[in-house]
């Protein structure tokens, strides 16, 4: 029986939520977006028609309704901003620019054309700098828009930032919020890139994923990066002026203080004056020192901003006029497979060089093989190729019309069963689009292996961070992940920068990580979607690693707040034989940790074995209450389920406030909560 069109409506929600929420991620916390611009707008425009025309599907927590991705297990410590950082809408031609210009003229009831500033939209990583009595004293990362990590010591070291803000003839304010662009200039992308490649490092995607990456760092601080970056302000969000009445006033004010702003900014009076800017600024964007991909248009009367509001995500008063991507036409020759150092097989075109955009391009990332099957890409193919958001190289289409002309038939194309690298088995997770080799030990992955199982998440080995990695894989002194705890001091004095008592205080490092708990090496084996709390809850519920090594997916499942992909990567991952022997020769060389009973939470305590899930914004860190409610003997899990005994919800609790009524789940705030502890 085919489903009714509000049930295919649902699921169509629910599959774009997921996917759009794994690109936040990937974009904004992890610095290696998949898509470009132009296909991430086509799923968010997606969902929002479905969420207009399905409102009862409208989650709180949907994506269309806020910015950014979450920050749990980024490292960073976190502050909230004062005032949201919130995204833009785009507008993708010109009738979607007018429909803008419109709408707001329609809802201040005015006829008069609006007076704009248009500003360079920069392709780079938005953050907020925060000065008191004049002095820098914060910075932070978009985040999700209302939390960012603090990135203070990062943006401290990047020399257009300045330490005190310069006033001519007046007092500093008290407290200044600066919100900009952190961007990697071209020419300094390109000098970065070429000293990578001489050191046989994998160079940069593109400015923006180093530029964002580069604040991102928490160990082994790349410094000649973070001192090629350039910040550029756009809005002085706290701190006006009493006389500021414009957004023009607050550009010319940054720049009076010190800051760098787009030279390329102007007052615009009216629509064709925007659209005569974006015109001219499409033209110059190849001679700009640094990446672009549209132009912001802002309502530049402050009263009128105040007027207009807000959204969830973003100002009514301000649009992002996007540029069109540049296509070119060319061959698919080949289709390469690289193996990333996260385990994950990424398809690659290789394509008979053209240029696009005024770059050579000769490869095209194919994303995963369901990419690969939607668009029926094969060798031999000619395609329209573009540069997505101006940067990734992407293939659009296939011109089926060649392919009936070629010589012989083309072949689909399917991802190896076997790595290229190690040989080992590749999986594919129900319900997720990347094929992975899950090998510890495979060669592409052993460098981030071994700085993830050395986190401070993981086995917190001191000393241990990616030059010394990196050197030690190179070398050949380690050449699967065990190899780590056979080194001694002899051998590590040959490394480079590495003295005898570098040497031996790695060595202590090493012997101390030995001691450590069966949650943190769970973590540590980089099994997929086990995190801190996932760790904690397997280690809990199966009390030594040899029941959890022989369970199957569906037993594994069974645990209250596991759900089937993690099951079945628990699964997969231990039946790989190579990483249970890998497992097994860590435990020979030292690592140990105390066997708690299964089940351990205290049947005896206040909460007597009682599942809890935490949501929304607490008033201390969730660690705190979670360790609270352990210590009564409760548990706390990751996710929602009938087997949940409450949930523990803060300030804008999100869907799983909803899901909790749904199934019936008991809701406690923290007064509730503290009467049962």
């Amino acid at each position: 029986m085919a489903d009714s069109p509000l049930e295919s409506s649902r699921r169509r929600v629910g599959e774009l939520t997921a996917e759009i929420r794994r690109h936040n991620a990937l974009y904004y916390r992890d610095d290696r977006p998949e898509i470009g611009d132009a296909e991430y707008d086509a799923l968010l425009r997606e969902l929002q028609g479905l969420e207009a025309d399905h409102p009862e599907l409208l989650a709180a927590d949907s994506p269309s309704q806020s910015v950014g991705a979450p920050l749990e297990g980024t490292g960073f410590a976190t502050a909230a901003h004062r005032t949201p950082m919130l995204s833009l809408d785009n507008a993708m031609d010109a009738d979607e620019l007018r429909a803008f210009d419109q709408r707001i003229a329609r809802l201040l009831e005015r006829s008069e054309a609006f007076e704009y500033v248009a500003e360079p939209k920069l392709d780079g990583s938005g953050v907020e700098l925060i000065y008191r009595a004049g002095k820098f004293s914060q910075g932070l990362t978009r985040g999700d828009g209302r939390v960012g990590e603090d990135v203070t010591v990062n943006l401290s070291r990047v020399p257009s930032i300045p330490k005190q803000l310069r006033r001519a003839g007046g007092q500093a304010p008290d407290f200044a919020s600066i919100r900009g662009e952190v961007v990697l200039p071209l020419a300094a992308f390109q000098t970065l890139n070429t000293e990578r490649q001489k050191r046989e490092l994998e160079p940069f995607a593109n400015p923006r994923n180093a530029a964002a990456g580069a604040l991102r760092q928490i160990h082994d601080i790349d410094l000649p990066r973070l001192r090629s970056l350039e910040f550029r302000a756009y809005a002085l969000a706290e701190g006006k002026p009493e006389t500021h009445a414009s957004q023009w006033q607050s550009l010319e004010t940054l720049g009076e203080w010190g800051f760098l702003v787009s030279p390329e900014s102007r007052v615009c009076q009216g629509l064709e004056e925007v659209f005569l800017f974006y015109r001219e600024l499409l033209e110059r964007r190849s001679a700009l020192d640094v990446e672009i991909d549209g132009t912001v248009v802002k309502v530049n009367d402050l009263a009128l901003q105040q007027a207009l509001g807000t959204l969830s995500r973003a100002p009514r008063w301000a649009i992002a006029y996007k540029f069109p991507p540049e296509q070119a036409t060319t061959r698919v020759e080949a289709i390469d497979v690289q193996v990333g150092r996260t385990g994950a097989l990424t398809p690659v075109a290789k394509l008979e060089p053209v240029r696009v955009g005024g770059v050579r391009v000769s490869n095209a990332t194919l994303h995963n093989q369901d990419e690969i099957h939607r668009k029926d890409i094969r060798v031999g193919d000619t395609v329209v190729i573009q540069r997505a958001g101006d940067v990734i190289p992407q293939i659009v289409r296939i011109l089926l019309a060649a392919r009936a002309e070629a010589e012989a038939p083309l072949e689909p194309y399917t991802l190896p069963v076997d790595c290229p690298i190690c040989g080992g088995k590749t999986i594919r997770l129900d319900g997720e689009a990347v094929t992975r080799c899950p090998n510890l030990d495979c060669p592409a992955q052993l460098k981030t292996n071994l700085r993830h199982l050395a986190g401070r998440g993981a086995l917190d080995i001191d000393g241990l961070g990616e030059k010394i990695v990196e050197q030690l894989v190179e070398s050949g002194l380690v050449e699967r992940l065990s190899d780590l705890f056979t080194l001694e001091a002899e051998g590590l004095e040959a490394l480079e920068r590495m003295g005898a008592k570098s040497a031996q205080n790695l060595v202590a490092s090493l012997e101390k990580a030995r001691d450590t708990t069966l949650p943190r090496f769970l973590i540590a084996l980089g099994i997929p979607h086990v995190g801190t709390t996932m760790a904690e809850v397997l280690a809990t519920e199966f009390g030594a690693l040899e029941p959890l090594i022989a369970a199957n997916a569906a037993e594994i499942e069974e645990i209250e707040g596991v759900g089937p992909a993690i099951a079945e990567s628990v699964a997969r991952f231990f039946a790989d034989p190579s990483n249970v022997a890998e497992v097994a020769r860590l435990r020979e060389l030292g690592l140990r940790w105390p066997d708690p009973a299964p089940g351990e939470a205290s049947p005896d305590g206040a909460l007597g074995g009682q599942s809890f899930v935490l949501t929304g914004t607490l008033s201390a860190p969730r660690s705190a209450f979670k360790a609270r409610i352990e210590a009564a003997g409760g548990k706390v899990v990751g996710s929602l389920s009938k087997k949940t005994d409450f949930l523990v919800a803060g300030d804008k609790p999100g869907g799983k406030l909803k899901k909790a009524l749904d199934l019936d789940v008991a809701v406690l705030d923290e007064a509730a909560l503290e009467a049962l502890l």
